[in-house]
């Protein structure tokens, strides 16, 4: 299990991956989203990207990406950081 699932054309993403992403404490990422510390962006692939999705996260100059399929399966995971 990917800890990603796939709602029609949302996605639910398990707390720790994001947590482990940015690294934050896993219990602060419920909280962090709801108060706009933490902020998504959700991108469709087009072309030949069909099938394919962009799930970011943003925090504090912290940046986590998802590329997931169709089933919420990570394809690949990055991390950047903003430099000051």
């Amino acid at each position: 299990m990917s800890g990603i699932i796939r709602n029609g054309e949302d996605f639910t993403v398990d707390a720790k991956i994001i947590a482990e992403g940015l690294g934050l404490p896993e219990h602060a990422i419920a909280r962090a989203m709801s108060t706009g510390a933490i902020t998504t962006r959700f991108e469709r692939g087009e072309g030949e990207d069909a099938g394919r999705y962009r799930l970011s996260f943003f925090h504090r100059g912290h940046t986590l990406r998802l590329t997931v399929d169709e089933a919420g399966n990570i394809l690949s995971r990055a991390r950047f950081d903003r430099q000051s």
